[in-house]
Formats: structure tokens, C-alpha cells, sequence
């Protein structure tokens, strides 16, 4: 009988084990296909469409030929389907996360590396299928760098690493990112080369550079980029309550691969576009383990934050709708996916805010969306992929500041952070300004260390206050506060808003005898 009953404690935490590291066996048993169906098909076609030009966008932004954002979009949703615990967050390339990407590779492959003479007129000729072969190595490789930093915390259990992370901070730090990705597209947009510029004040330089060069900027790539995208937000904004749902700006990619390929805005007014688009599928690459030296702090960096960028827009999902998401397996799975899309040739994922809404919005239910909307990823990059090959790359550009509404929204934070908490409203700004000013990597560091300084400073500096009893009821409130509340009689209720520990005991002990000196000396006079 004992030995019965060690064996069924070994068998019940074998699978616990089993179920918690694949969470697929235990909720894909018991799907309900007359309750989800119907919402996870329909929602998967169409973030499976948002894929698209989404995909193609943020491989600009990492600096990877558009084609690649496709496969990155691709592979680590099949793999979340596995592993992840979040039922509505939708996975793949996310703008901050590729930018983050993008200055890697640019820092290391940059172009003035791929320059060649041309041997007809002497002309520098940049050798872009050389530059691209190498910025996708390392791309690739950082990914599965990223997966492994990932999925060993998660193994080690260190999820509540995001807890580090703050609200305030993230939301301060991706504001900045959103600033710094639309400063790093305005090349494209105006269609204006500019020199590589790394470090602090990147892309100060970069504003500065386009400013100098204004009259080179192309009149029709202007009017490519502006004209399209303004249409469905005024028709979004003037007819929100009427219309069913939002019209998608992503859909403008038809229109204006339409308008580029008749007009030939290629050839005649050299306006660049997305180029060739192969069909099917890459074979798997191991990654260049010999730059991981080099990208090993840039790939920490990105596990943090798309771990806290996931973990965050997963728990608002699940609190919204009564699931727990587990932060620990979230590491896991984040890990997987990136290593095993590292391996595709993919650069690094994490949830995207635009397609997670647009998930939950249409009716998506399970992770089941994820795999519906591989499969639209799947047609579109065997067969539908190369008909985007005139696309211009200022519409991306586009798309890339439309998806981008939402983070802008964030600045909304600056007023209610000043009337609940002036604390977390300094983390925001320091935040937020480090990252514009300093670049990413290098304002996460300022950012976190920033925020650990105010922890301190409120342990050292807390409120003290002596507590009294509202008469006739068992509320105790501050005596200084309000003069309705009494004092009990031999007894004094001394409150401190933080924990006793040994860097503050001695200001608790002086504050202590303090509050209580006032409180005698109150009494004699009495």
C-alpha cells in the first residue's frame, strides 16, 4: 500500500511536469469546437493576413530582406502553439523588438563595408546580396542567443524578473522605442540615404542629416507614402460608429502595389521597393556561434524586454477573460521560439500589441488562432509572396507609424501618473528620454537602474505617522490628518509606509521615538 501510494505522488508529478511544459495536452483535449471554431478560424484569417505587411515592415526595421519578416512571422507561431499559455496574444516581429534587432546588425554589418568600385565609371556600388546574406547571419544568430538566455530562466524559475520591471517603466521605455522607430524610418520615407549613426544620439544625427539633405527628398515617394494612408484614418475617424469594424491600413499594401508596378515608380523615379520575394520555404542554418560574444549583452537586452512586453500584454489578457498565464513556461516558450526560429533564419518575436487586439477582437478564443493564421502565412509565402515585389518600401515606412498610434497613445500616462504617483511619473520620463537620447540598449540600463534608485529612496524616506480610532467604528486613520480621530488611551498605534529592514531600522527606531515624544509632550499639555 505505501509503495502504491509513492508511486501514484511519482506518476501525478511526472505529468504534472509534462502538462505544465506542454500546455497543448492540456487544453487541446478538451476544446470546444461549437464554442471556438468559429471565432479562432475567423480570427486567425485575419492576423494571418495582418501578418503580411506587418512581416514585411519589420524586417526593414531589423534590417533583413521584407521577405524574411514573412518567416519570421511563420515559424515561432506554430511553435507557440505548443508551449505558450497566453490564448490571446498573437506571436511574431514586433517594432520595437526589430529596431532593437536592426541596429545590431547595421553596427556590424554596416554598409560602407559592402561598398565596391564600379569598374565602367569608378562609382561606389553598394553589393546589397552580400550585405543581406550577412545581416541575416546575425540576426539569426542573436535569436537563438535570445532563445537561450530565454528558456533558461525559465527553467530556472526567475519569471518574477519582470516584477523588476515596472509598469510605469515599460510602458515609459516603449514610448521611447516607438519614437526612435519612427526617427529610424523617416530615411525611407523621404526616400533620403543616410550615413550610419550608433550610440547616444543616434538618431538626433539622423534627424539632423535628413534636415541638412531636405531638397533631396522625393516628391513621388511623398505622395506614394501620404496619400494611401490618410484615407482610411479619416474615414475610420469620421464614420467610427457606423462602420462594422475599423478598416485595416495594412490593405493599402494592394493598392499601392498596384499603383507602383503600372506606374513603374521603380525605373522612372527610383523609388525603392520591397525586390525580389522567392516562394517556399528555407532550409534550417545553425546560428554563428562566434558572434555571440559580441551580441551578448544586445540579446540579453532583447530577452528582458520581450519577455516583459509578452508577460504584460498575457496577464491583461488573462485577467480580462479568468486564465492564468504562468510567467515561468511564458520564458519557456518565448525561448523556444526564438531558438527555434533563429534556426529558420528569423529574428527575434514577441507578441505585437496591434495583432493581439485585433486577435481578441475578432472573435479569437484559443491558441488555436495562431495555427489558422500560419496557415494563411503559409499560402501567402508559397504562393502569394512574390506579387508584393513592386510594393515601395515608404509604404512599410507607413504602416510601421500607423502601428505605432497605439504606443503614442501612451503619453496619455503623463497626466494620470502626476495626479496618483509623481514617483512612477519620474520613472516614465527618465525612462522615455534615456531611451530617445542614449539608444535602447543603453537606456533600458539607465531606465532600470533609475527605477531601483527610487525602491531605495522610498525605503529610506518613508511616511511615519501615529494612527488614532474614529469614534463609535474600527477605522484607525492619521491624527495629523484628521481631527475627528482620538487617541486610545494608553495605547499608541505608531504606522510606517514600508517594511523594517537593517538599511532603515535605525530611521524607523528614531522616527519611532520621535512620534512618540510629540504624542507625551500633546498629553501633558492636555
Amino acid at each position: 500500500q505505501p509503495f502504491l501510494l509513492v508511486s501514484d505522488i511519482h506518476c501525478y508529478t511526472l505529468k504534472r511536469s509534462v502538462l505544465g511544459f506542454l500546455p497543448v495536452l492540456s487544453w487541446l483535449p478538451r476544446y470546444s469546437l461549437r464554442d471556438n471554431a468559429l471565432g479562432d478560424l475567423t480570427s486567425g484569417i485575419s492576423v494571418g493576413i495582418m501578418h503580411l505587411p506587418l512581416g514585411l515592415a519589420y524586417a526593414l526595421l531589423a534590417g533583413t530582406p521584407p521577405v524574411y519578416g514573412l518567416y519570421t512571422s511563420f515559424y515561432p507561431t506554430l511553435v507557440y502553439f505548443f508551449f505558450g499559455t497566453s490564448k490571446h496574444i498573437s506571436i511574431g516581429p514586433f517594432a520595437v523588438t526589430s529596431l532593437m534587432v536592426g541596429i545590431v546588425t547595421e553596427t556590424l554589418a554596416p554598409n560602407s563595408n559592402y561598398m565596391t568600385l564600379n569598374g565602367t565609371n569608378g562609382t561606389a556600388v553598394l553589393d546589397s546580396t552580400a550585405l543581406y546574406n550577412d545581416r541575416v547571419r546575425i540576426a539569426s544568430s542573436l535569436t537563438v542567443l535570445c532563445g537561450i538566455f530565454q528558456f533558461a530562466m525559465g527553467l530556472l524559475q526567475v519569471g518574477f524578473i519582470a516584477t523588476y520591471l515596472s509598469d510605469p517603466l515599460v510602458r515609459g521605455y516603449t514610448t521611447g522605442a516607438s519614437i526612435q522607430v519612427v526617427l529610424s524610418q523617416l530615411s525611407n520615407t523621404f526616400g533620403i540615404s543616410t550615413l550610419l549613426y550608433t550610440g547616444p544620439l543616434s538618431q538626433i544625427y539622423v534627424s539632423i542629416h535628413i534636415e541638412i539633405h531636405k531638397h533631396y527628398i522625393s516628391l513621388p515617394l511623398l505622395l506614394v507614402n501620404f496619400h494611401p494612408s490618410l484615407c482610411p484614418f479619416k474615414l475610420n475617424t469620421c464614420f467610427a460608429k457606423k462602420l462594422p469594424a475599423p478598416i485595416p491600413i495594412e490593405l493599402i499594401i494592394i493598392f499601392a502595389t498596384i499603383i507602383s508596378y503600372y506606374s513603374n515608380l521603380n525605373g522612372l523615379y527610383k523609388v525603392a521597393v520591397v525586390g525580389q520575394i522567392p516562394k517556399g520555404l528555407l532550409a534550417p542554418r545553425n546560428p554563428d556561434i562566434s558572434l555571440w560574444g559580441s551580441v551578448a549583452g544586445s540579446a540579453f537586452s532583447l530577452a528582458i524586454v520581450g519577455y516583459a512586453i509578452s508577460i504584460s500584454l498575457g496577464k491583461t489578457f488573462g485577467l480580462k477573460y479568468g486564465y492564468k498565464v504562468d510567467s515561468n513556461q511564458e520564458l519557456i516558450a518565448l525561448g523556444l521560439c526564438n531558438t527555434a526560429g533563429g534556426f529558420f533564419q528569423c529574428h527575434f518575436i514577441t507578441p505585437s500589441l496591434a495583432r493581439s487586439l485585433l486577435q481578441e477582437t475578432t472573435g479569437g478564443k484559443t491558441q488555436v488562432t495562431g495555427i489558422v493564421s500560419a496557415v494563411v502565412l503559409l499560402i501567402i509565402i508559397l504562393e502569394i509572396g512574390p506579387l508584393f515585389q513592386q510594393l515601395p518600401k515608404a509604404v512599410l515606412a507607413c504602416i510601421i507609424y500607423v502601428n505605432m498610434k497605439g504606443m503614442f497613445m501612451q503619453f496619455s500616462d503623463i497626466p494620470a501618473l502626476w495626479k496618483s504617483n509623481k514617483v512612477d511619473l519620474m520613472v516614465w520620463l527618465v525612462t522615455l528620454v534615456s531611451v530617445v537620447l542614449l539608444n535602447l540598449d543603453i537606456g533600458l540600463a539607465v531606465s532600470v537602474g533609475f527605477s531601483i534608485l527610487t525602491v531605495i529612496f522610498r525605503t529610506q524616506l518613508p511616511r511615519y505617522s501615529i494612527l488614532g480610532q474614529v469614534p463609535g467604528t474600527e477605522l484607525y486613520l492619521e491624527m495629523d490628518a484628521y481631527e475627528e480621530v482620538k487617541e486610545i488611551p494608553g495605547i499608541i498605534i505608531f504606522r510606517s509606509s514600508t517594511t523594517i529592514y537593517y538599511t532603515n531600522a535605525e530611521l524607523y527606531l528614531d522616527a519611532l521615538q520621535e512620534k512618540v515624544v510629540c504624542v507625551c509632550v500633546l498629553v501633558i499639555h492636555a
